[in-house]
C-alpha cells in the first residue's frame, strides 16, 4: 500500500478535487478539472485511468471514488519529508518548523494536547 500513497503534485491536486467531492460523476469531474486545473477532457480521463490502474481510485458506472484516504497520503508524505530532511528526527523537525514563529496560547495548548496524546515507545 505504501507505494500507492506516493502521489506526484498533479496527482495530488487531482485527488484533492475528488476527495472533496466524492463520489463524483466522471463527466462533472472533467468540468471541474478544466475550471480548476486547466485540464482538457482527455487529460482528466487519462489521470482517472492511471490512478485506477494503480488502485488509488475506482471509476464504476461513471462515478469516481478514491480507494485511499487523504490523511494516509498526508501522513506518508510527512514521514518521507521528515526522514529525508531531518533524518527522521521529530524534535529537529518541530524545532525548525516553530523557529521564529509566535503561537497563540490556544495553538500552544492544542499542540501540547496532541503531544500528550502520542504513544511513546
Amino acid at each position: 500500500m505504501e507505494n500507492s500513497l506516493k502521489l506526484f503534485d498533479a496527482e495530488y491536486k487531482f485527488m484533492s478535487i475528488v476527495w472533496a467531492r466524492e463520489p463524483v460523476n466522471s463527466t462533472e469531474l472533467t468540468r471541474i478539472c478544466e475550471k480548476e486545473l486547466g485540464w482538457k477532457k482527455p487529460t482528466t480521463y487519462s489521470m482517472i485511468k492511471k490512478l485506477c490502474e494503480r488502485d488509488i481510485m475506482k471509476n464504476e458506472k461513471a462515478t469516481v471514488t478514491t480507494l485511499i484516504a487523504q490523511e494516509d497520503v498526508q501522513k506518508y508524505e510527512a514521514d518521507v519529508f521528515i526522514n529525508k530532511v531531518f533524518n527522521g528526527s521529530m524534535p529537529s523537525f518541530v524545532t525548525s518548523f516553530l523557529q521564529g514563529k509566535t503561537l497563540s496560547e490556544d495553538e500552544a495548548s492544542e499542540i501540547k494536547s496532541m503531544i500528550d496524546g502520542v504513544t511513546i515507545k
